[in-house]
């Protein structure tokens, strides 16, 4: 019989399944939030509203530049986190955990929110982060 999964191993399971819904050709993040075991709200990265999908169209952004990680300049995707936190009100998120899945060509890569995140993180009173592969950070 198989063991039953954690709590955190549960709702990083369904960020896994939200990031399958990632419209970013090189990477698929997915985000739940949740607050006394029921969960608040999910996003996963991608484009904007009313614009044209990297997956649709075939092409990143970010190909072709010289770029580091975290500069995002020529990319248009709106971060999993971010989509979930403008998804949910933050009378909800308060004390909150977030759980933030990520994968690179079918990989799982270590899932840590990006300096703007951790403050939008921060600000929306979210006071746990779960990270596929780096276990769980105190935001506060």
């Amino acid at each position: 019989m198989e063991t039953r999964p954690s709590k955190d191993d549960y709702y990083l399971s369904i960020a896994a399944a939200v990031a399958k819904r990632s419209t970013c050709l090189r990477r698929q993040y997915g985000a739940v939030i949740v607050k006394n075991d029921e969960i608040v709200s999910t996003g996963y990265n991608g484009s904007p509203r009313g614009l044209q999908n990297c997956c649709d169209i075939g092409v990143c952004g970010r190909e072709g530049h010289a770029h580091n990680d975290g500069d995002y300049r020529s990319c248009q995707s709106v971060h999993a986190e971010m989509n979930a936190i403008i998804s949910a009100s933050r009378q909800e998120m308060i004390g909150s955990t977030l759980y933030l899945y990520g994968t690179e060509g079918g990989i799982p890569i270590c899932s840590e929110p990006c300096p703007i995140c951790k403050r939008l993180i921060q600000n929306a009173g979210i006071e746990r982060v779960c990270g596929s592969l780096i276990g769980t950070v105190e935001v506060i």
